[in-house]
């Protein structure tokens, strides 16, 4: 029985799609493989803090005390606004809380009327050298003396509160570093108006680095905090490997990339590696 040309072709091309079938299936299976056994893992180094600062009031630059590279400690000035009226309202206030002239004499009136009152009641008392209304007259102005004193002393506690409220609102005018690190940008000048919300002074803390990386759930769940890991750059930069520590696991898988952030933090003393470099996590090295 002889075969049809046509019926063999059919087979052959059955055949090669079927090949084809199993060599791609053969591929995913190693891709899943390759995937399922890859513990090396890419991220990016992050500084501790990378911070953009800006003003709380509205004013005009009036003194820019730091440049672009230069290293501060924390609450150092990094920006004044014009505070010329509410230095002259600190001082007006202070001046206001160190007047106790008023305060002394009303104290020392006390003082003299006390033991002139005991006197005068005892000569009532004893002889009836003294009217009635003399005594009455004297404990009057003693008890208003007294009252007086009192109402001061208020005084000054209000003035004291209202002196540090003066300060504080001065010190709303001047821009102050939150942490130690370096200025890395200064978008602002002398004579300028700067406006709450605008980003004008950017401080970078490298000194502690983490390096982030978005691990499949498989690699991400087996880690604690605290571990120890290894982390290696790209060789052509030439920075050192570092041994960083676990710090952060997010307790969520992203829904959308189906993966988990976590977070190894590293000190980084003298910036020996730059934030924003590539580092590459071995777990298999790690977990030995």
């Amino acid at each position: 029985m002889k075969r049809r040309p046509g019926t063999d072709r059919l087979r052959g091309r059955r055949a090669a799609v079927l090949d084809v079938r199993a060599a791609a299936f053969g591929l995913l299976l190693l891709a899943a493989s390759a995937a399922l056994h890859a513990r090396e893992f890419t991220g990016l180094v992050h500084a501790r803090h990378d911070l953009l600062l800006s003003v709380s009031v509205p004013g005009v630059v009036a003194r820019v005390p730091v440049a672009v590279g230069q290293r501060v400690e924390a609450r150092t000035p990094l920006l004044y606004i014009d505070e010329r009226i509410q230095a002259t309202e600190v001082q007006r206030r202070r001046v206001m809380l160190d007047d106790l002239s008023e305060l002394r004499a009303t104290e020392e009136r006390v003082r003299t009327l006390a033991p002139l009152y005991e006197d005068t009641r005892k000569l009532l008392n004893a002889r009836g050298a003294v009217s009635r209304d003399e005594v009455a007259r004297l404990e009057l102005d003693l008890v208003t003396a007294r009252g007086r004193v009192a109402q001061l002393q208020a005084q000054k506690v209000r003035e004291r509160v209202e002196l540090a409220a003066a300060e504080q609102e001065r010190e709303l005018r001047r821009l102050t570093a939150p942490v130690a690190g370096v200025v890395t940008r200064v978008d602002t000048d002398v004579g300028e108006w700067a406006k709450p919300g605008d980003a004008l002074i950017q401080l970078v803390d490298a000194d502690n680095c983490y390096l982030k990386l978005n691990l499949p759930p498989a690699a991400a769940l087996p880690l604690k905090a605290g571990a120890e890991l290894p982390v290696r750059f790209d060789p052509a930069t030439g920075v050192a490997p570092v041994r960083a520590r676990v710090s952060y696991i997010a307790p969520v898988i992203d829904a959308a990339s189906g993966l988990v952030e976590v977070r190894l933090g590293f000190a980084n003393p003298k910036g020996a590696v730059p934030a924003g470099i590539k580092g590459i996590v071995d777990l298999q090295e790690g977990s030995r």
